[in-house]
């Protein structure tokens, strides 16, 4: 099924930029994500993501987004699970690290199998093990809805936020 699209009421250019669009967004603090799974071959691929959000509770869903260029799109694209860990407070590196492109991601990162595979960061202050439901095309993005299957947190553990452009390993007042 496809989302429905209503119709714009004008074909006008928006009335701001893109670098402003940005710098608008990035007033939304959120917690840091790496999403990660195995590719058709097995092998590991993984990316920061702070557009994590829940969908629903019955069913238990979350999404995220993808942008179309990403190296890693076929892999979730075609994949039938992937994991999702929420960044505690020190792990600011490894978000660094996923974020970068060309680098060696998963060098010496420590990580468990989830049930289906899609590799589980340790030390994260949460986990998701999702099957792949639903993908939906948007702009340069593809949205992913994750049916969960298994999650878990550690208590007492802080995430890490991200923020105007920075990380904070506690909100800034």
């Amino acid at each position: 099924m496809s989302p429905a699209r209503l119709p714009h009421p004008s074909a006008r250019p928006p009335a701001f930029s893109l670098p402003e669009f940005r710098a608008s967004l990035g007033m939304f603090a959120t917690g840091v994500t790496i999403v990660s799974a195995r590719d058709a071959d097995g092998q590991l691929v993984g990316l920061t993501a702070s557009s994590f959000n829940s969908v629903s509770l019955d069913p238990p869903l979350v999404l995220w987004s993808l942008a179309h260029t990403a190296s890693s799109m076929a892999a979730f694209e075609t994949g039938r699970h992937y994991a999702i860990s929420i960044l505690a407070a020190d792990q600011q590196a490894l978000a660094e690290r996923f974020a970068q492109r060309g680098a060696d991601r998963w060098a010496g990162v420590a990580f468990t199998d989830g049930a289906n595979g899609a590799p589980l960061i340790d030390g994260a202050a949460a986990t998701f093990e999702c099957f792949n439901r639903s993908r939906y095309t948007e702009g340069d993005h593809m949205i992913f809805v994750g049916e969960v299957e298994r999650c878990a947190h550690r208590a007492g553990a802080s995430p890490l936020l991200y923020h105007g452009g920075r990380f904070y390993a506690e909100h800034p007042l």
